[in-house]
């Protein structure tokens, strides 16, 4: 496993505790989880792009832009 790609498994991660510990309404937090999964499932075939999908999932997080229920 590449350090780009041990990093990216560290950080993903880290995502699933945030979703799984998100304060929020459970259909919500069905949505981002589904996301998080698919972008989970992306990291497989491209490392780069996952990563940087990543950024956007968790900056959106921090800025509490979730998908409405």
């Amino acid at each position: 496993m590449s350090d780009e790609a041990a990093d990216l498994a560290v950080r993903l991660k880290e995502a699933h505790r945030r979703v799984r510990d998100l304060d929020a309404d459970q259909e919500v937090k069905a949505r981002v989880a589904r996301r998080l999964i698919a972008l989970t499932d992306a990291s497989k075939h491209d490392v780069g792009r996952a990563a940087a999908r990543l950024d956007t999932f968790l900056a959106d997080l921090d800025a509490g832009r979730l998908p409405d229920a």
